[in-house]
């Protein structure tokens, strides 16, 4: 079981610093039964009518979907909660001036899954290991997470290894959290679905946030048009990319792509910025590359006896 673990009201700046030094943390009870009925009502519908996987990664017993700033109005809220944002911004915003959403989806692991492959979230990118928090997860608990239904595999302090260290099986945690939960981790932790081992599904949803200087996992200016765009809450729209990345950065036509978004025009030229992201540039770090090395995307398979919770009999 997993270390980490905060209450809902804990201070984000204690949340942040267990992410900082290992990867990871959980918050409990952030959603409550209320909450969680609506978000199941908002997608039971698509769980419902997605096929399984056909693909070792991405399972056979697994139903993946994503979109969901367009199929839940929970799941829009959940992606803007101030618990999860404040973490934000202490591990993104130092390496950024403003962070966006890479990634919203359902992980539905039914009975009989298997474990999949251990990997990081960050080999989308070309950055070696240890790079920079380039991603923060989120993994939401709409049912139990436990070692047996699948709860997410990690690898606490993996995030500070480079590309050639694997676990050993002592190193693999599984998450344990109540319906509620959040688990938050950087994508350059070592981590994976676990086996679901149980007769019941584990229904988790993960909403993901990039540094706004790289290209999103998920293009999010395409799960809605612009008349949906329009009726969502101000924040979401701008976390899905309807905003600057930085000064000058994912203009429109020498707009603002909020300001393009709604119309907002004016006579004379506009800055293309904001007096936060001028503050946020001005105190983030610059990376220096160093060298480089060809190396292609983590993948460590792990025996079945060696997952946590096993029958190793």
């Amino acid at each position: 079981m997993l270390d980490n673990t905060f209450a809902h009201d804990c201070d984000s700046g204690t949340v942040a610093e267990a992410v900082q030094r290992d990867g990871y943390a959980v918050i409990k009870d952030v959603l409550n039964e209320s909450d969680l009925d609506r978000l199941r009502r908002d997608l039971t519908p698509s769980v419902e009518s997605t096929e399984f996987g056909d693909e070792d990664f991405w399972g056979h017993r697994t139903k993946r979907f994503g979109a969901l700033i367009a199929k839940s109005k929970v799941a829009q809220q959940m992606l803007i909660h101030p618990a999860v944002l404040a973490v934000c911004d202490q591990i993104l915003l130092p390496w950024a001036a403003s962070y966006w959403t890479n990634y919203s989806g359902v992980m539905y692991l039914a009975p009989g899954e298997t474990a999949q492959t251990l990997h990081r979230d960050t080999n989308l990118w070309p950055f070696a290991n240890p790079s920079p928090p380039l991603t923060l997860a989120t993994m939401w608990a709409v049912s139990d997470f436990t070692s047996e239904n699948g709860g997410t595999l990690l690898v606490p302090g993996s995030h500070l290894w480079d590309d050639d260290r694997k676990p050993t099986r002592d190193e693999v945690v599984a998450t344990e959290m109540p319906a509620g939960s959040v688990l938050l981790y950087t994508g350059n932790v070592i981590h994976a679905g676990g086996a679901n081992r149980t007769n019941n599904s584990r229904f988790g949803v993960a909403l993901h946030y990039v540094l706004g200087w790289l290209r999103q996992e998920e293009t999010q200016l395409l799960t809605v048009d612009r008349e949906q765009a329009l009726e969502l809450p101000e924040q979401v729209r701008k976390l899905m990319g309807y905003s600057m990345g930085a000064s000058g950065l994912g203009m429109v036509d020498h707009l603002d792509p909020h300001h393009h978004l709604t119309g907002v025009r004016e006579d004379r030229p506009v800055a293309l910025s904001t007096p936060e992201l001028d503050i946020n540039e001005a105190k983030m770090n610059r990376l220096r590359v160093v060298g480089t090395a060809n190396h292609g995307r983590t993948r460590i398979e792990i025996e079945p006896d060696a997952q946590p919770g096993a029958n190793n009999e």
